[in-house]
């Protein structure tokens, strides 16, 4: 029976640490396509980190943080995209992101919720999108309960806020995300995101001053 039962368990690890492996260089790659690239570069280099984030679901489909990163992939693409294809994309992305819901709610910290959300915040409502601002600020807030002190979430609230016009609240979540500890294994994203954040925080401070 042992003999059966440790090749049993190594494929497991191996399938974790394949799993891991991805994660991270999808994570790392997304991080240098969204930050350093532009123009051409950048949506070429997106559509080939789309196919890799397909393969990751195709071999493993039941694996929530592919679909997660997948979904995630795809509404960043599109909004480097623009235009009418970029709609496709958000809607490929929305799949992806309720597919993640489906699976694991709490994966990656509540990941899903909260990219989800945004894509409810910025993409156009009916009749050319599927954009809900009561939709959105559920999903945002729910990301919140799941990762309160983490800086992209506070940082996509803030920004939500600051669209609606509750700038004070917004001022609140864009400290908050700029106090958010840093992610040892994500520098160049963190190092980005706090750009955004200062960014936001800036406009925020003209509104209440």
């Amino acid at each position: 029976m042992k003999r059966f039962l440790i090749p049993a368990m190594m494929a497991v690890l191996s399938s974790q640490t394949v799993a891991a492996t991805t994660l991270e260089d999808i994570q790392k790659r997304w991080a240098e396509v969204n930050y350093t690239l532009q123009d051409d570069a950048q949506e070429k280099a997106f559509e080939a980190l789309l196919a890799q984030a397909k393969q990751w679901v195709q071999a493993e489909p039941n694996n929530t943080e592919a679909y997660i990163w997948q979904g995630i992939v795809q509404s960043t693409y599109a909004g480097a995209k623009g235009g009418l294809g970029a709609l496709g994309l958000a809607k490929d992305a929305r799949a992806s992101l309720e597919k993640a819901l489906a699976l694991q709610p709490d994966a990656l910290q509540g990941s899903a919720y909260a990219s989800l959300g945004t894509l409810y915040s910025k993409v156009p409502g009916w009749p050319l999108g599927f954009g809900d601002d009561d939709k959105a600020k559920e999903l945002l807030e729910k990301a919140l309960e799941f990762n309160p002190n983490g800086i992209d979430p506070n940082y996509f609230y803030a920004d939500y806020l600051y669209e609606q016009r509750n700038y004070r609240r917004a001022q609140q979540f864009a400290e908050k995300a700029l106090a958010a500890p840093a992610r040892p294994e994500r520098p160049l994203a963190d190092a980005e995101r706090r750009k955004e954040v200062e960014a936001l925080y800036a406009k925020i401070r003209k509104k209440v001053r």
